[in-house]
């Protein structure tokens, strides 16, 4: 598996992994490239208006979440937090939905609901 991505300004990594590859292994890998790796797609961030209940819940996610996995109630709560403001936990559900839905985010089902993770861009070949 070869994975190649640049960050951004102007550095370029390839990463080439031979053997027994777990998807524990490639999981890791891809933190560790997030990490690195600073060039999103600006046109589907630069679309989403800071000022709008939906830009504050992404902004929130990339201040509060840039890695880790969280919940719509951890979205809930942050958010409230963050804008001492109520929102509804459907509206929450629906903006990650649609974040999901412009692979800004990422989303599996768990036992106790879903589960997201923010998503970065990448180039990945086998």
């Amino acid at each position: 598996m070869k994975i190649e991505f640049n960050d951004g300004e102007g550095g370029n990594y390839s990463l080439s992994l031979d053997g027994s590859i777990s998807r524990d292994k490639i999981l890791k890998i891809i933190d560790m490239v997030e990490l690195i790796d600073g060039n999103e797609d600006k046109e589907k961030v630069q679309n989403l208006s800071k000022d709008t209940s939906f830009g504050k819940l992404y902004n929130l996610i990339e201040k509060k979440f840039p890695l880790g996995s969280f919940t719509s109630t951890d979205i809930l709560e942050t958010y409230e937090d963050e804008f001492n403001k109520s929102i509804r936990l459907s509206t929450i559900s629906t903006y990650l939905a649609r974040l999901e839905q412009k692979k800004l985010l990422s989303r599996e089902w768990t036992t106790s609901g879903w589960l997201y993770k923010r998503v970065r861009i990448m180039s990945i070949q086998r």
